[in-house]
């Protein structure tokens, strides 16, 4: 998939537990797992405003775009 969800990347850099920062945005711990595992097909921008308010970070540092190239190498 192109788009990389580093949610667990910033949980680690400002040491925020998956359970505390579920209640904090107000998703299920199952939801924010599938967030953070890279399984998610979409995210509702009200999710990620939550998330960037209580991780104090932007859109960009949660999603990265990776562009998919040829493996024909």
């Amino acid at each position: 998939m192109p788009i990389n969800v580093n949610l667990d990347v910033v949980m680690a850099m400002r040491r925020v537990p998956a359970g505390e920062l579920a209640n904090r945005v107000g998703i299920t711990p199952a939801n924010l797992s599938i967030l953070k595992n890279n399984k998610a097909k979409a995210v509702r921008f009200s999710t990620l405003e939550a998330l960037c308010r209580e991780l104090k970070c932007q859109p960009g540092d949660l999603l990265q775009y990776i562009e998919e190239g040829d493996n024909d190498e």
